[in-house]
């Protein structure tokens, strides 16, 4: 579990660009998580023989921002590197070889960078046990391909629909609590050895020490997940991020979201910031990292829903301006949640329709716009109130004992204990209490696989037998 701020940090980072046929941006946000560990990289062009040919990955840290970062910074080069993206040099490949080697190249890439990055000073030296989630997208100009590694996500809409989404690489799952068993862990809580929320990721190297096992049969597996999708005339966008996204919104309410968004606005910024809001205000408590690509036939701009937006916007500045004008508002007692549902009521009052896929919750930016006019010099608080971090640890403590043991089925992670009621004023300071006699442990609990040497690997990659690594060797 994470350590989260008292409120969360709202700047944002943003990022656009184009080239190849492809328009896209990026919005990115600390949130309530302590540290930024989300990372992204955005080229269009890879240089000859591949100049119309792009790459965007969207990568998630965690414990710790080093891994997620390297990862952004160099996995393109390590792709392209790769002894078949060399070949793919040959202009006389047949299009289903080349495919092929697209596809074991971008694994041997994630595999490549893996174990060069087992190699830095501060990973042999302990410094460093960061590990990082990768969603990438790799757009040729006849396919597009997806490659996943842990539970960022990446979604190509096509025709008003999700034409392609990635898989969550969960330990719950059955094929991959399978091969963390058979390399002598365990799935407790719904985590590796009751840690780890993901069973794939680059990094995270003290879960890739058991002996006489390849390097996707250990307990964490650097092994992407390639998806393809042939291009065509109706491909909309691409929509690659992190879980701090998908913890709180749907494959279909993000397609909603953006598709509505396309016709209302060609800021694809905005539409990017937009997501983030949505999902702040929706409750996540994780970094939240968003990239969007328009493809060639995303939805054009109409002038009847752009209309409706602006008096959707006008309508949210009145009702805002009204509460705050009004003498028997408290601001002080005031917040963004609070503030948003208030004027969600007075909306459907009149009847008015949001937009899909966000709602209200998307219009966070709207609200801080009107208070930030009229109370300049008065901070609109992010939430009610939330329980301080031993609070947290005390309700799954309570869990625990409810259900016999961290392996009963009460613990999900769907439980979400800074919505509870009791967990503010006198419950936060027995919580407190009990935290500073040292009774909570906030740490994740080791790994009970202890750290062994192993002989060093060779170039070529060790492969499960349904991986399409597995005629490399």
């Amino acid at each position: 579990m994470g350590a989260f701020l008292d409120k969360p940090k709202t700047d944002k980072h943003y990022e656009q660009g184009s080239g190849n046929g492809l328009r896209y941006a990026l919005c990115s946000m600390q949130g309530w998580r302590i540290d930024m560990e989300d990372a992204h990289t955005a080229l269009t062009g890879l240089g000859a023989p591949f100049d119309e040919w792009s790459f965007f990955g969207v990568f998630d840290g965690h414990a710790g921002g080093k891994v997620s970062k390297f990862c952004a910074e160099h996995m393109v080069r390590y792709v392209m590197e790769t002894e078949e993206f060399q070949q793919l040099k040959d202009e006389n490949l047949p299009p289903e070889k080349q495919k092929e080697f697209i596809k074991n190249g971008l694994i041997r890439g994630f595999l490549n960078l893996d174990e060069f990055m087992r190699k830095l000073p501060d990973v042999v030296a302990g410094e460093d046990r960061s590990g990082s989630t990768a969603i990438c997208a790799l757009v040729c100009p006849e396919t597009i391909y997806l490659a996943n590694c842990g539970d960022s996500r990446g979604l190509i809409i096509s025709k008003e629909l999700v034409a392609v989404a990635t898989y969550d690489h969960k330990p719950v799952n059955p094929k991959e609590r399978e091969r963390i068993q058979n390399a002598g862990g365990s799935v407790m809580i719904q985590r590796v050895n009751g840690s780890l929320a993901v069973s794939r990721a680059l990094g995270d190297f003290e879960y890739k020490r058991v002996p006489n096992m390849g390097p996707f049969e250990q307990l964490i597996s650097p092994e992407p997940e390639i998806s393809e999708h042939p291009r065509h005339g109706q491909d909309e966008f691409i929509l690659l991020a992190c879980d701090g996204v998908w913890d709180v919104m749907s494959n279909e309410d993000v397609c909603q979201f953006v598709r509505y968004q396309l016709t209302v606005t060609d800021n694809l910024e905005r539409i990017c910031e937009g997501i983030v809001d949505n999902c702040l205000n929706k409750g996540s408590r994780d970094n939240i990292s968003v990239v969007l690509i328009t493809l060639p036939g995303a939805p054009h701009i109409s002038e009847e829903a752009r209309k409706k937006e602006e008096a959707l916007d006008s309508a949210i500045e009145a009702i805002v301006g009204d509460m705050l004008k009004d003498s028997t508002t408290d601001s002080a007692e005031m917040d963004v949640t609070t503030l948003t549902h208030q004027v969600s009521l007075a909306l459907e009052r009149k009847g008015v329709t949001f937009p899909p896929g966000g709602g209200m919750n998307a219009k966070r930016h709207v609200i801080e716009k009107v208070w930030h006019e009229l109370r300049p010099n008065q901070e609109l608080r992010q939430e009610p109130g939330r329980p301080s971090n031993a609070a947290v640890m005390g309700f799954f403590r309570a869990k625990q004992v409810s259900t016999g043991g961290l392996a009963g089925p009460g613990i999900t992670d769907d439980d979400d204990p800074l919505s509870l009621p009791d967990l503010t004023g006198a419950a936060v300071a027995d919580a407190n209490k009990h935290h500073n006699k040292g009774d909570f442990d906030v740490n994740p609990p080791a790994s009970p696989v202890p750290p062994i040497s192993i002989p060093p690997q060779s170039a070529t990659a060790t492969a499960t037998a349904d991986s399409p690594m597995k005629d490399l060797a």
